[in-house]
């Protein structure tokens, strides 16, 4: 029935076929319903997430509807209470304590031996530093906040890439002149400050 071959193209595929207007609700259910009939059930992504490729393509977004999918699907699923309030990247400080709780998390999860804990974590930091990597580009960002975003990004990056090194890697990075000349010298607090997001 679909012609796409990737996962995002069919999402683009679903929603054109649909021939609406705006996105909400129905809709992201229907590209979903599509998704997993085509790639399975691990397949498909949050409502949000599919929202923002929409988006992206131009499509106007019934956001309220798209919320309260999001929060209703959040909420049935079974890792809700662990990723509650786990991500908060607005200052470094706050940033280093998300990656060092989802260490905690991933450490957990693979003493579990629980692989879809293991993909849902990795999944959500992997959309926040994508977020951080979008945000860069925002025409009405404030002046510095996109070096704050792009090492945050970077040290998302990191954490993904070796967990294991992390905790050392960021206090190498912290104290390195590189970061006190970019951070600490140029705007006083700029390391204390909570980036737009």
């Amino acid at each position: 029935m679909w012609n796409s071959r990737t996962k995002t193209d069919l999402i683009i595929e679903v929603w054109e076929k649909l021939d609406c207007e705006s996105v909400g609700a129905r809709e992201i259910a229907a590209i979903e319903t599509a998704v997993e009939a085509h790639f399975g059930n691990s397949a498909v992504d949050s409502p949000m997430t599919i929202a923002r490729l929409l988006a992206d393509e131009g499509a106007e977004l019934r956001h309220s509807e798209i919320m309260e999918l999001h929060v209703a699907r959040f909420n049935d699923q079974p890792y809700a209470a662990e990723f509650r309030n786990i991500i908060d990247v607005s200052t470094f400080e706050k940033a280093e304590s998300t990656i060092k709780r989802s260490e905690n998390l991933r450490r957990k999860f693979a003493a579990e031996n629980d692989r879809e804990g293991l993909r849902l974590l990795r999944e959500l930091v992997i959309k926040t530093k994508d977020d951080l990597t979008k945000a860069r580009g925002d025409r009405m960002e404030i002046p510095g906040d996109s070096q704050i975003r792009s090492e945050i990004a970077e040290w998302l990056t990191i954490w993904l890439q070796s967990p294991e090194i992390f905790e050392q890697w960021i206090q190498i990075r912290r104290r390195s002149s590189d970061f006190n000349e970019r951070f600490e010298k140029t705007d006083g607090e700029a390391t204390k400050e909570e980036i737009a997001f």
